[in-house]
């Protein structure tokens, strides 16, 4: 039996690249909805450190859907595992109440989730090994990316390797005996992904970083991250959700004045760009096409090129 294939548009790329309003564009182009690729993204309450920009879903009208955003406490781990499975069920639902012909769009900067979504990773369902991750996160990561590299070939292959935290996790996995592993849930079907990733220029993308930085603190960041403590949050937990949490929290905690703060933010966002951009390149040498666009290309180019993409792959009975 032939799998149903069916299309969806892609539109990725490092923060503060323009991603999100691209994506919500195109979406309301094609009357269609936004999935969320990204890690942080699915907590409630960490709005503004991780960008979620719900405006650009709500100034067209009626609003751009989105699924994928505010679904677990921030209290709660959540796992690629677990993404993978929630994305899956979202899109099935999608694909049951609008058929085949109709594209989501998928948009973050999240490259790992992505990809685990458009090549349908068999991922497991491995608990944490707090011992394991403690030594582990002790070792030097060079020799981490070549233990795991020699344990599990597949698996370093679509591994974030830029990443410490990442490939610790994947040999939390590797080092799990397979028969105690729950099969992974796969969906009767895949997407097709016409694939897009946003690129400035560097100049562009290192001014729009500040700016987007100042946007933040401006609209209440410290803020925000004050108002998760108080819910209940800890220190170590805030320190786990991503560096704009960490840092505002050494910030509350008096460890960095503001500006101290601001200075070391900017510096881990412009590597946060870097190490993304390079898992999307890494993405174009495991087989994936992606067209890589600048400020320039507008949603009208987007669309005309996703129809024209479409009508040459997609022929379906009449």
């Amino acid at each position: 039996m032939t799998m149903l294939s069916w299309p969806c548009i892609v539109i990725a790329g490092p923060t503060a690249s323009g991603k999100t309003a691209l994506a919500a564009a195109v979406a309301h182009g094609l009357g269609t909805d936004i999935f969320s690729m990204d890690s942080r993204q699915v907590y409630r309450g960490l709005d503004l450190g991780t960008g979620k920009d719900l405006h650009e879903y709500g100034r067209f009208k009626p609003a751009v859907r989105h699924h994928l955003i505010d679904i677990v406490d921030p209290d709660q781990v959540y796992s690629l595992f677990r993404f993978q499975v929630d994305a899956y069920v979202a899109l099935d639902t999608f694909l049951g109440e609008h058929g085949p012909d109709m594209p989501p769009v998928l948009t973050g900067g999240t490259g790992l989730y992505l990809e685990a979504v458009l090549k349908r990773y068999a991922i497991a369902e491995v608990p944490e090994n707090a011992k394991l991750r403690t030594e582990l996160m002790e070792q030097d990561v060079e020799l981490l990316r070549q233990d795991l590299k020699n344990l599990n070939p597949e698996l370093y292959t679509r591994t974030d390797l830029t990443s410490k935290k990442r490939v610790v996790r994947a040999l939390e996995i590797a080092y799990t005996p397979r028969g105690s592993i729950p099969p992974s849930w796969l969906p009767d079907w895949e997407i097709n992904p016409l694939i897009f990733v946003t690129k400035p220029d560097r100049a562009t993308l290192r001014a729009r970083i500040g700016e987007r930085l100042k946007e933040r603190l401006d609209a209440g960041l410290v803020e925000e991250v004050r108002h998760l403590r108080e819910a209940g949050l800890s220190w170590e937990r805030l320190a786990l959700l991503g560096m704009e949490y960490r840092q505002v929290a050494a910030h509350l905690r008096g460890e960095s004045t503001l500006e101290e703060m601001t200075g070391t933010l900017l510096h881990e966002i412009h590597l946060l760009a870097k190490r993304q951009e390079t898992y999307f390149r890494g993405m174009e040498r495991r087989g994936l096409s992606v067209q890589w666009i600048g400020p320039e290309f507008t949603a009208d180019y987007v669309l005309s090129t996703y129809r024209a993409w479409k009508e040459a792959r997609f022929v379906r009975p009449t």
